[in-house]
């Protein structure tokens, strides 16, 4: 059953050596914390409390405002401060909670309550998992209620849980693996348990042997499989995931549900035992703070809303005599560059990455004409041809872009930049396309709402 491989995929230099022995450490935040309300994909949550107001850690402060949106809570006690805009690491400002933390971490009454899921319902699973506010923790941040409500629950064969964690530098669900591999596979095991006809299986890759022993040893007696997986990215794409297990491909025009899988990251499938099984919502996660120019990088356990100044100062701030030339949200391949440390952690933010180095200013120096070489087809794991969307995005042609080459199912990789020996910015023009089709499609939309 499953494949060896995914179609497609690059080999980057992993650099997580940096962090890979680290052990976690908890770091309590002292300064204010900043809670985005859209955090998550779907409409923004509702803020519920007002500035003035007194909190706890483990209080709701703004409640899901649709059916995709997600429940936030408070990750400190202390008081509201504001509920304004502040700006987040996508370099764009947010409507947010601010709440000055007490620093006494007072938490909410019944927090930490040990329950047996054996004896809640579905629907009590599912609740707990909505109050909690859980979204997908690997980075694209779809609330976890949602996915775990497909419209044929009896139709899902497989539970997946990704913890390829293939992005280079970043080792925090490694090391949420290694330390916690017993709690992951009662997450596991709570998920089943909505879907009775399904098999739990666990994705590693290769390159993280000790987490493959520790969840190998918490799985006996349990039927959850763990699945060691050849170490190349992106490996940890739902596609590829759901090709690796069920040895099947799909259109790319369905879901993982379509074809009968749900695809959860470790740290979410962590973040579902925490809040069903031990009463506590998703309040902080893993995170690496890592790359050539920090002075100590390390994972830290820490709470949700931190600044990620802070973050660095936790790391031992940079090198002596070295300033970071960048700075993403993320690792490398996919994440997110910004410039201003005065930003709030988010839920699905699982690393701070400082990089002495820029490789992406260096390419555009060497930049040249397309090749035709034909390799970033041979390495896009969507079976995409980033060549002829390149040309379309340049001819502005988002018609073609988006219903004969379906650039819209680019999940921005990075694979094609990487592979690319001209040095195109595809990835980064594919992301530009993206948002100029999105914003004509939701102008189109707000337009026929005027009409009616």
């Amino acid at each position: 059953m499953g494949r060896k491989s995914f179609h497609g995929g690059v080999h980057p230099i992993e650099h997580k050596e940096l962090t890979r022995n680290a052990a976690f450490e908890t770091y309590l935040p002292r300064g204010e914390m900043v809670y985005p309300l859209g955090q998550h994909i779907g409409r923004p949550a509702s803020p519920v409390v007002s500035k003035g107001d007194h909190v706890a850690a483990g209080q709701l402060i703004a409640e899901a405002s649709a059916f995709v949106s997600a429940n936030i809570v408070s990750s400190c006690s202390g008081t509201v401060k504001a509920v304004e805009r502040r700006r987040t690491v996508a370099g764009v400002y947010a409507e947010s909670v601010v709440i000055e933390n007490d620093g006494l971490y007072e938490t909410v009454p019944g927090l930490g309550t040990k329950v047996d899921h054996r004896h809640l319902s579905q629907e009590e699973i599912l609740a707990k998992i909505k109050d909690a506010g859980i979204i997908g923790m690997g980075g694209a941040g779809f609330p976890t209620h949602v996915k775990l409500m497909p419209k044929d629950p009896s139709a899902i064969r497989y539970i997946i849980a990704n913890g390829a964690e293939c992005e280079p530098y970043i080792t925090c669900d490694d090391q949420l693996m290694r330390d916690c591999a017993g709690e992951i596979l009662t997450g596991m095991e709570v998920v089943l348990s909505l879907f009775p006809g399904a098999e739990g299986v666990v994705i590693i890759e290769q390159n993280k042997p000790e987490a493959i022993a520790a969840m190998k040893k918490a799985a006996e007696g349990r039927n959850i499989r763990i699945m060691a997986v050849r170490t190349k990215y992106p490996q940890g794409g739902e596609r590829s995931c759901i090709s690796l297990v069920t040895g099947a491909s799909y259109g790319i025009t369905q879901l993982p549900a379509d074809v009968g899988c749900i695809v959860d990251n470790i740290g979410t499938i962590y973040a579902i035992y925490k809040a069903v099984c031990e009463t506590t919502p998703l309040m902080e996660r893993g995170v690496t703070i890592t790359g050539e120019a920090v002075k100590r990088p390390c994972n830290l356990i820490t709470r949700i809303g931190v600044n990620c100044g802070e973050l660095l100062e936790a790391a031992g701030g940079y090198k002596d005599g070295v300033q970071a030339v960048k700075i993403l949200a993320g690792g490398p391949m996919m994440g997110i560059a910004f410039d201003n440390l005065n930003v709030p952690l988010q839920k699905n933010n699982n690393a701070l990455t400082f990089l002495a180095r820029d490789e992406v200013e260096e390419a555009e120096r060497k930049q040249t004409a397309c090749i035709r070489c034909g390799r970033c087809v041979r390495v896009c794991p969507q079976g995409l041809t980033p060549q002829l969307m390149s040309d379309a995005f340049a001819k502005k042609d988002f018609d073609r872009y988006e219903n004969k080459l379906h650039g819209l199912e680019c999940i921005s990789c990075g694979s094609c930049t990487f592979i690319c020996p001209a040095k195109r910015p595809l990835t980064q023009e594919f992301k530009v396309a993206k948002a100029e089709i999105m914003a004509a499609k939701r102008a189109a939309k707000e337009k026929e709402a005027a009409k009616a």
